[in-house]
């Protein structure tokens, strides 16, 4: 952190204290006797050959052998061995002769067992030690194990520096003396030369820096000389020697108590000795040589050597080198300076000082690399992170509080510091060597040992010295890398919620890659403060501010020197003593390895309550300077400049210090300054006025923070200077981060806007610069609300409510894009990607800013207005005073709202700016042509960068939907049909709901500004690409609401907001977050009723979302059994609100698990509490994080498992459930639109299915057809056809599959699923028993006339006889082709006389003539038959709009059972109840006539004798009749047997039996005879055109003249080709192509009639679709061709008029398209002739083959032709002399083509096609595929289900578009007044209706389901949307349908409008 270049002194300490070490090898410990030393000297006294001899053999320097052939290999060093002037000398340590072998024994084996590492490192090690410091520390005498006076004596001079051998326990050691070259003054020439000789030759393996016990200046020179010579690297191998008189247990116990030593040690990492001055201790000596050995044991390399030295020479040299050149620049520029090669000493240090840092910075870089590389965020400086990399749902996320690896750190401190988590600051991380560590500590666990619990406890050697130390990275390090690798938007976020946090904030940071200091102002520009300040009269004011705003003293600390004591965890006492606000030594995780804090400004707030124990009274900022303040000159100058107070903390310092001068400045002062002194044990003194000093040596830390805070405190009382954040921006010294070019643009653009409003009164703003959302917008929602609150005439009020919904619109185009607006879409439009980002944040820092004073001015105005109403309502008074109050309170509360504006109101206005032009461009009819189409575009983009988007309008409580599509049709376009999981909260205001959605996925929902969520608010979070695989959608998107029981909307139907914005909400969500906060029972009900209610309502509409219930500030929370108690009454509670909802909405629910899945132990989740202690000095509390994140992974979980939602589905969803909640009744209101779109498209794709299976059936029908008629076959299995579907079943259920599994919206087609395929079954197998009854038919029609087609058999035979007798009698005359055919002619009339002769002729039938004797005989008059006959009324029986002619009522009833209106009903009414009463008075005042009285709906007039009911019951019965008589003549065999008047007469006894039956049962009325005659002669003429075409048929195929005649120009050929000379086989050839041509047109017809209604499924428009595309070009001909008695077919018989409108398209379709029709043909005229000649050659190849015959040929030809062609073999005989049959086979070939040709040319025009000629008819196909659905009507307007099935599911029938009720002949009961109302908008509002005429029963619209069991089925949806089709309708026939249905009224009221039908008229073709 601090220290030197890398961590402050009291920051760089281990997380505890230094701690105690004892000397191990004190006096006592070993028993046995000092050893002996004695000196092997190069003296005349000493044999100096055995001195040599000694040296080389044993006692050698120990160099490594790689080090010095390395060395070497330029012959640059001499041998060790060399004997120079350097050579060492060499000592020995002997003990007593007595005791030599057992000390050596003993001795080795205490380093055995204390050092089993070291033995086998460096026992056979000679080591090298180097002795640095000071002289007088040590005393040089003959008894010094180490020095000798002789060895010191040369120490003085570098070119004496030599190494001494010593034999220490058979141990070499040499030991260089370099004590006192700290203070000496070599040259540095000759210095670095000897040093790097020395360190060249043997390297050094540890420096041992001897200073006396207390002498820390002393020590800290030694250590500050070491690093400059050898550079930092040399500490590696420092160890600190203290020496002391003779008393060890004193000095030890200095050693401990010296807090000041203890740290000066920590340089050499903790490394330490203590022995006595005269170093003659043997026990201290190996003590000594035992920790070298261990640190020896942890270095790598284990010594200090030359390419170490030779690497910090050469970066100083270069670092020389520049300062070198760089002052030979500036010698240059003084003329005659001689200063080049002759710098003064003091130039000299200068240089080297700047060398020496340099160095540093180059070192510092190469760690911060390092670090980066460890944190994994290499090369992020450059590429910046940004927000979006970690405010996503990705797995890192998933396991933040479980312990990391290093490259895991940053993302997850992020992730941590998202969720609010403070102790983010601390990560556990994860040793990924930890289990190795673990073997290797506990390899000698089973090992018996005998030392001592002291040496366990206490000696360091018993370390296992293989483990290398791993310094984990420094959790400020994590913090300040991520700050450094962060871009703007991402550190601002950082910053914000270290603040929430309650941590210290970076001010002031120097880069570590620049070396520049920045000042981060931006990354303050959103955190806002809140305090209460209290003055000197204890009057309490409330302010909350932007704290870059705030002015306020500021009390900075900073240290100079290196001192003991904690800065930062003094400063956090003083300002909360239980939160850590600046990160200190004592932190978890702290350790001495802090890079990025040395020299960084952290600024915190102490922010008072307002409450006595205040620390301080008012807001406060305290400073931090991280680091040696005399270091960082520039941030200590700027704190001192703006503190009002200074803090100090000191070190013992000398009066010529450079620290001392910067304190005398101080002192100089007029500031106040506090001086704390490390060293000293002093109180607080006042040393002069308003400087003080403190000691903090040996203090109580609660004693020091009282006193400072004291001082502090009295301080500030005074008048001092104010701090205020933005002023560090005015300092040139700093790189502000807001002088970056982006974040200026964006700034002057926000300034623009809102430089506009600095003059403006805050509650005007918006009213002038945003008009289109206020009055005017809110009045439009109120209309629109209107809408479905519909009193009076519906339809005309509607028509005006919109009309002015309409101008509200154009006043919002006429006032938009204010200068406001349209500075910020201009900005929106023009800037850049990262302009704009900046400018998006100043705008709502500005707004923010220029609104929050005035705001807090309210606020105080409300509480003080507030408090006088308390007071007056508690003395009772309720005088005009409390009246007066409540009224300036009301207006305070308006002016509070007014003056709220954010840049969530400046999106709102750019939505209602869209509205109104998208608005009036759609009544201008140029949509294409709206000109504000970016609009959307723009709010898109925000919200995919992560922006929110106001959904619903929180203060007009209205959803823009115009607005929202729109944005999410763009936000579709950018990012495609993505799928989204919708997760939604609710809950009471104020409980935290934004703040927990922020926290759990890093969201911006607003929590800040003083104001609570109104509305509700949508933003995205994406789903990284690494958690696709484990969820099915690509991003959440969460969805804020504002609370529910809000007060500011008490007495404004609350329970229906809430209720509304609760089913809104829940409905959208695919999950909904219940938030519940506190344990008060009433706030628990409230939410828990308004959710179930909702949640009931979703189940209704088959909606299916999950929650999960989260119960906030819950304590105790860890105690089990309270939760389960806890979720026991939520049960309770939740099962009791589902009874009390069951009842309001009308369910059975009896529990809330009938409502939805819900699992009490899963679902419910308990929050601790948001803070830990109280605001505003509380941080987050843990817990809270901590449940967050389980909440987020139950989520999480639980959305794995959800499919979600595409964003056109929650479009659509969104739409849906507004306009369901516009309604009161939501359930009956809701219409899932795109649940409908789906469902539509399903139908379409199963007409294809069906239409595959219907195809091939009908193909597999004329195969077996041609089979049958063959005769090879006589039976039709079930399980042939099955087998013979197979494939295309196969291939249908596979088409199915894939669109049911890989649609786009299969998750939703999976309701239908199983429904469709038991559709699909159902039909196979109806198709399947379909063609098995009609093929069993064909066979039995094929038996039934075997003996009439033996007969033709024998007719054939014998003409083919005499034609051949004929022909031979007259071959001479063959030339002559008149005369023979005259022969011909003449002799075929007696020839079919004679064959006929005893066979009856069939005659023609006339069924009309048979109807009217028929109904004579059955007892009607001949005469009254014959008049109806006349009329032709009877055409129209089915269509009639009024029945009354046809019935008789026995007396007068008063039909309408209203006693009170009963006489005016009637009584004839004059010309003005005319004008009220009309018919369709209703429609008049619609377009600007008189407007009638609202009345309830009845289904008749009184002008009609029978009621509606009655009229619909004779209706339905009339068809029904129809029905049945087409069923009766189906199942005649006419075919078989011909026609017989029996027929009709069983039709007409039908008729009139069941009219007989009808009447029995109604009894009010009988029928007139007219009505029996005229439903007879109706259903017996449609029975006649059955009966005529089977009759035909019968008589085709049956009457033999008729056959023999269609025989004659066949014979004709023959009698001719043989008169010709013919062979056999010619003739053969000729009867063969005359049999295949009938049977090739009659198979081209057939599979022509399939492929036809095949391909206009495809071209043709009608028949492309379901039956609702064909419902929508029949009302398109309809209206071209205003046809009225068609229309009322269609309305009164839909099916009827479907059937013929198929006929008539099939028909035109085949005239219009003749091309396409004749393609068809001549494909199949293609295809048959192939299979023809494909089958005549495989006969004949297999005849000459097996050497057949004549038959075996005709066989082979017919088994070949069996399923294509009918073709039997049996009509051809007396062939047998034919044997050339490839004669034959070239006569059939030529025949074939000549028929071929023929049969293109009688089907060269569609004109000539015979419709008869099909054997299933192209429209038949084509009604039954289409018109086998469901036919419905609705029971108001008589509008047809659109559901394709019939049984369909859902069950509710349902009709997009309805019709007025009027056309159905709804009206007023007690008047002739018809409705016109649409049933889509009848539903919306308050009107009523009765059921039917006789019912007393009143129902709502709104509740027509109760209606009765045909209302109950429908499903009838509000519309408010204009259907010109039907008003046009009603304008065009108003004079028909007034005939239509009141053509017998007595009023005979006309109809009068003026120019209304001609304009409406044209409203269609407009």
């Amino acid at each position: 952190m601090e220290s030197g270049p890398s961590m402050e002194g009291e920051e760089a300490k281990d997380a505890g204290n230094i701690p105690e070490v004892s000397n191990p090898l004190s006096k006592g410990e070993f028993e046995r006797d000092k050893p002996v030393c004695t000196k092997h000297r190069s003296d005349a006294q000493e044999n100096t050959s055995n001195n040599t001899e000694t040296l080389d053999s044993e006692m050698q320097p120990h160099v490594p052998q790689s080090r010095v052939e390395s060395d070497n290999k330029d012959g640059d060093l001499e041998d060790p061995t060399d004997r120079s002037l350097n050579e060492p000398e060499v000592f020995e340590i002997k003990g007593n002769d007595s005791k030599q072998s057992d000390k050596k024994e003993n001795t080795s084996s205490k380093t055995d067992r204390g050092f089993p590492l070291c033995k086998k490192v460096t026992a056979d090690l000679a080591i090298h030690v180097a002795l640095i410091g000071d002289p007088n520390a040590v005393t040089i005498e003959p008894g010094n194990l180490l020095l000798d006076k002789d060895l010191y004596s040369e120490a003085d001079e570098a070119s004496h520096i030599a190494p001494r051998i010593y034999d220490l326990c058979g141990r070499s050691v040499s030991v260089t003396n370099m004590l006192g070259l700290q203070s000496a003054e070599p040259t540095q020439i000759s210095l670095e030369n000897h040093i790097s000789q020395l360190v060249c030759k043997t390297g050094i393996h540890a420096f041992l820096l001897i200073s006396a016990l207390g002498n820390v200046y002393e020590h800290n020179m030694v250590e500050d000389w070491l690093q400059t010579m050898l550079g930092e690297r040399s500490l590696a191998f420092a160890m600190t020697v203290f020496t002391h008189e003779n008393e060890p247990d004193t000095a030890l116990g200095d050693l401990n108590d010296n807090s000041d030593l203890k740290h000066v040690t920590e340089k050499c990492g903790d490394r330490y000795h203590t022995c006595k001055k005269s170093m003659d201790d043997p026990e201290e000596i190996i003590t000594l040589l035992e920790k070298i050995d261990l640190m020896v044991s942890e270095n790598q390399p284990c010594c200090y050597t030359g390419e170490m030295y030779g690497e910090e020479m050469r970066q100083k040299q270069q670092l020389k080198d520049l300062g070198d050149r760089s002052q030979r620049k500036k010698t240059t520029t003084v003329p005659g300076n001689n200063a080049v090669g002759n710098k003064d000493e003091g130039e000299e240090i200068k240089l080297e000082g700047s060398l020496n840092e340099k160095i540093i910075v180059e070192k510092q870089q190469s760690e911060v690399e390092e670090l980066m590389c460890r944190l994994h965020l290499q090369g992020k400086y450059q590429n910046k992170m940004k927000t979006a990399d970690f405010l996503n749902i990705g797995s890192s996320a998933q396991h933040q509080h479980e312990p990391q690896t290093e490259n895991k750190l940053a993302h997850t401190f992020l992730q941590r510091l998202l969720m609010l988590d403070y102790r983010a600051r601390y990560i556990p991380v994860r040793d990924e060597n930890s289990e190795m560590h673990d073997t290797n500590d506990n390899r000698n666990d089973n090992a018996e040992t005998e030392e001592s619990a002291f040496d366990a406890l206490f000696n360091k050697t018993t370390v296992s010295g293989d483990i290398k130390r791993n310094t984990h990275v420094h959790p400020m390090d994590v913090q300040m890398a991520v700050f450094h690798c962060s871009d703007s938007f991402l550190r601002q976020f950082m910053v914000t919620k270290l603040s929430l946090c309650q941590y210290a904030l970076p001010l002031l940071v120097p880069n570590p890659f620049t070396e520049e200091i920045e000042c981060p102002l931006w990354t303050f520009r959103q955190i806002r403060k809140t305090w209460k300040s209290t003055n000197d009269s204890n009057m309490l004011t409330s302010q909350s501010m932007p704290i870059y705003k705030a002015e306020t003293p500021m009390v900075s600390f900073f240290r100079l020197g290196s001192v003991s004591s904690s800065k930062s965890q003094l400063m956090s006492n003083l300002i909360n003593q239980r939160h850590s606000t600046f990160f200190h030594r004592h932190c978890p995780g702290s350790n001495k390895t802090c890079l990025l804090m040395d020299g960084v400004v952290e600024i915190a707030w102490y922010c008072p309550a307002g409450k006595p124990n205040d620390i301080f009274t008012d807001c406060v900022a305290f400073c931090n300077l991280h680091g040696d303040a005399i270091a960082k000159e520039i941030q200590r100058d700027k704190l001192i400049e703006k503190a009002s107070v200074n803090v100090i903390l000191l070190p013992s310092l000398g009066k010529g210090d450079k620290s001392m001068a910067i304190v005398q400045e101080l002192f100089k002062s007029s500031k106040p300054l506090i001086c704390l002194l490390t060293e000293e044990d002093s109180v607080a003194t006042e040393i002069k006025k308003g400087k003080y000093k403190m000691g903090l040596r040996d203090r109580n830390q609660s004693d020091v923070s009282e006193e400072l805070k004291r001082i502090i405190r009295n301080n500030l009382s005074r008048p001092c200077c104010s701090f205020k954040l933005e002023d560090m921006a005015e300092y040139s010294g700093f790189r502000v981060d807001e002088d970056d070019e982006d974040c200026q643009v964006g700034k002057t653009n926000a300034l623009q806007i809102t430089d506009l409003l600095k003059e403006m009164e805050l509650s005007k703003i918006k009213e002038k610069f945003l008009p289109c959302q206020g009055r005017l917008w809110h009045d439009w929602c109120q209309r629109n609300k209107d809408l479905y609150r519909l009193q009076g005439n519906l339809e005309m009020e509607r028509s005006k409510i919109q009309h002015e919904m309409m101008q509200i619109r154009h006043h919002q185009h006429k006032v938009a894009f204010t200068e406001l607006m349209q500075m910020f879409i201009t900005s929106l439009r023009s800037l850049g990607e990262k302009e704009k980002s900046y400018f998006l944040k100043w705008v709502g820092i500005l707004l923010d800013d220029l609104s929050s004073d005035e705001l807090s001015d309210l606020h105080h105005k409300y509480d003080e207005k507030w408090s006088e109403v308390l007071a007056l309502k508690k003395k009772h008074d309720k005088s005009e005073q409390l009246k007066m109050r409540r009224m300036e309170l009301e207006k305070i509360s308006g002016k509070l709202q007014a003056a709220t504006f954010g840049f969530e109101h400046i999106l709102r206005e750019m939505g209602q700016i869209y509205e109104a032009h998208a608005s009036v461009a759609r009544q201008s009819k140029r949509e294409s042509e709206v000109t504000v189409s970016y609009l959307p575009e723009l709010a898109a983009e925000l919200m995919i960068s992560g922006h929110p988007v106001e959904l619903m309008d929180g203060d007009a409580a209205h959803v823009p939907l115009m607005w929202i599509n729109g944005v999410l049709d763009e936000v579709i376009k950018k990012l495609g049909h993505q799928k989204v999981f919708v997760l939604s909260i609710l809950g009471i205001q104020s409980t935290g709901k934004s703040t927990m959605l922020n926290a759990m996925f890093g969201l911006q929902f607003a929590v800040s500004a003083g104001r609570c969520t109104r509305g509700a608010f949508m933003q995205l979070v994406k789903v990284t690409e690494e958690m696709k695989d484990d969820f099915r959608f690509d991003y959440v998107l969460v969805v804020d609401t504002e609370g529910l029981r809000a007060l500011e909307l008490a007495g404004k139907e609350t329970v229906h907001h809430d209720n509304e914005l609760a089913t809104f909400v829940i409905g959208l969500g695919n999950m909904t977050m219940i938030n519940i906060f506190g344990e008060n029972p009433a706030e628990m009900q409230d939410i828990i009723q308004i959710a179930v209610q909702a949640f009931m309502r979703m189940k209704k509409v088959n909606l299916s979302p999950s929650c999960v219930f989260v119960h906030q500030n819950v304590g105790d929370i860890m105690a089990g059994e309270k939760n389960m108690e806890g979720k026991r009454r939520l049960q309770d509670k939740l099962d009791e609100m589902t009874q009390l909802a069951a009842k309001e909405e009308d369910s059975n629910a009896e529990c809330f698990s009938d409502v939805i899945a819900f699992d009490i132990q899963r679902d419910v989740k308990y929050f601790s509490q948001l803070w830990e202690g109280s605001p505003p000095m509380a941080p987050p509390n843990p817990c809270y994080s901590e449940n967050v994140q389980e909440l987020r992974k139950t989520i999480l979980s639980k959305t794995s498992k959800s499919f979600g939602m595409t964003l056109s589905q929650f479009k659509s969803s969104i739409q849906d459930l507004w306009n369901a909640l516009l309604n009161e009744n939501f359930v009956f209101s809701f219409k899932n639109t795109l649940e409908i779109a789906v469902y539509r498209k399903l139908e379409i794709q199963y007409g294809k299915w069906i239409w595959a299976l219907r195809s091939a059936m009908l193909s597999i029908e004329n195969q077996l057809h041609n089979r049958i008629e063959n005769g090879k076959l006589h039976r039709v299995e079930r399980h042939y056809l099955v087998e013979e579907m197979r494939k295309t079943r196969e291939e249908v259920d596979k088409s199915m599959e894939k669109y049911f599994d890989e649609h786009r919206d299969k998750e939703m087609l999976i309701q239908w699923r199983g429904r469709f395929q038991t559709k699909m079954c159902e039909l196979h197998d109806e198709l399947v028993k379909g063609a098995k009854r009609k093929l069993e038919e064909v066979i039995h029609q094929r038996d039934a006339r075997i003996k009439l087609d033996d007969k033709k058999t024998q007719y054939e035979n014998k003409l083919f006889q005499k034609s051949k007798e004929l022909a031979s009698k007259l071959k001479d005359k063959a030339k002559d082709e008149k005369q023979l055919e005259n022969e011909f002619n003449t002799l075929w009339g007696v020839w079919v006389a004679e064959l006929t002769n005893d066979t009856p002729s069939i005659m023609d039938i006339n069924i009309l003539d048979d109807v009217t004797c028929i109904l004579g005989e059955i007892g009607n008059e001949s005469s009254l038959v014959h008049d109806r006959k006349s009329c032709g009324m009877y055409h129209k029986i089915c269509t009639l709009g009024s029945y009354s002619n046809y019935a008789i009522v026995s007396k007068h009833q008063d039909l309408f059972n209203d006693d009170q209106h009963s006489k005016n009903a009637q009584r004839k009414p004059n010309n003005d109840q005319l004008q009220k009463n009309n018919v369709w008075g209703a429609f008049k005042s619609f377009w600007g006539f008189k407007s009638p009285e609202n009345k309830t709906i009845d289904h008749i007039g009184p002008s009609n004798i029978l009621t509606y009911t009655d009229q619909e019951l004779i209706r339905a019965f009339t068809n029904d009749v129809v029905k049945q008589s087409q069923k009766i003549i189906e199942t005649e065999p006419i075919e078989k047997m011909g026609y017989n008047d029996s027929y009709m007469q069983e039709i007409a006894t039908h008729v009139k039996e069941s009219v007989k039956e009808f009447e029995s049962k109604t009894r009010k009325y009988a029928f007139k005879k007219e009505f029996t005659i005229d439903l007879s002669l109706h259903v017996c003429e449609l029975a006649g055109s059955k009966l005529a075409d089977s009759h035909s048929k019968f008589r085709s195929n049956n009457d033999a003249l008729t056959y023999l005649e269609q025989k004659r120009p066949q014979y004709d050929k023959i009698f001719k080709r043989y008169c010709k000379g013919s062979s056999s086989a010619a003739v053969l050839g000729e009867l063969i192509c005359n049999t295949l041509k009938e049977s090739i047109v009659q198979a081209v017809y057939d599979q022509t009639a399939i492929d036809l209604a095949g391909e206009m499924q495809l071209s043709h428009p009608p028949f492309s679709g379901n039956r609702s595309n064909m419902e929508k070009h029949i009302l398109i001909s309809l209206a071209e061709k205003e046809n009225f008695d068609k229309f009322m077919t269609y309305i009164h018989n839909p099916r009827e008029h479907f059937e013929k409108c198929i006929r008539e398209d099939v028909e035109k379709y085949m005239l219009t398209e003749r091309s396409k029709v004749l393609a068809l043909i001549e494909g199949n005229i293609t295809v048959k002739e192939q299979r023809v000649s494909h089958a005549v050659h495989t006969a004949t190849n297999t005849v000459k083959n097996k050497n057949g015959d004549t038959n075996m040929w005709l066989r082979e030809l017919s088994s070949a032709l069996k399923d294509e062609l009918k073709f039997a073999e049996k009509h051809f005989s007396d062939f047998c002399d034919i044997t050339d049959f490839d004669f034959l086979e070239e006569e059939v070939r030529e025949g074939l083509a000549n028929r071929i040709m023929e049969i293109n040319r009688s089907l060269s025009n569609v004109s000539l096609l015979d419709m008869k000629q099909f054997r299933e008819r192209p429209d038949e196909i084509l009604i039954k595929h289409f018109c086998d659905c469901c036919w419905v009507q609705c029971p108001f307007c008589k509008a047809i289900c659109t559901n394709t099935m019939e049984g369909h599911k859902p069950n509710d029938h349902y009709v997009p578009f309805h019709r007025p009720k009027g056309i159905n002949g709804y009206h007023f009961r007690n008047t002739v007044e018809f409705c016109i109302d649409f049933c889509t908008t009848s539903v919306t509002s308050n009107g009523r209706f009765y059921p039917s005429h006789e019912s007393e029963d009143i129902y709502l619209f709104k509740e027509y389901r109760k209606a009765g069991p045909r209302f109950a089925v429908w499903s009838i949806t509000p519309d408010l949307s204009e259907l010109p089709y039907w008003k046009w309708f009603v304008c065009r026939f108003q004079e028909d349908l007034e005939r239509y249905y009141d053509k017998n009224s007595r009023a005979e009221v006309k109809f009068q409008m003026t120019g209304g039908s001609s304009q409406n008229s044209k409203l269609l073709k407009a």
